[in-house]
């Protein structure tokens, strides 16, 4: 009878330490998979705020008539020029 409960508590000790060792592998591949999210979240947010720096850039009033000035020869139109009409 000692021979049965050795065994079956030798059996309970290995299968609790395999399992302890199947769960640290997966935390461990669960933190790696967490660090590459992160790294692509923060590599998001980069290009994000590039995208925004860009894109202000861009909308400037002044670079856009600048612009219009100089490639495509655009001009403001003289005052005798302006037609406002009212609905």
């Amino acid at each position: 009878m000692r021979w049965l409960l050795l065994l079956v508590l030798t059996a309970a000790v290995l299968a609790s330490a395999i399992g302890v060792v199947v769960l640290r592998h997966e935390s461990r591949q669960l933190f790696v998979a967490l660090q590459e999210a992160e790294a692509e979240r923060d590599a998001a947010r980069v290009e994000w705020s590039r995208l925004q720096l860009e894109q202000a850039w861009l909308g400037d009033a002044g670079r856009v008539e600048r612009q219009a000035r100089e490639q495509l020869g655009m001009k403001s139109p003289e005052d005798v020029r302006i037609l406002v009409t009212s609905p």
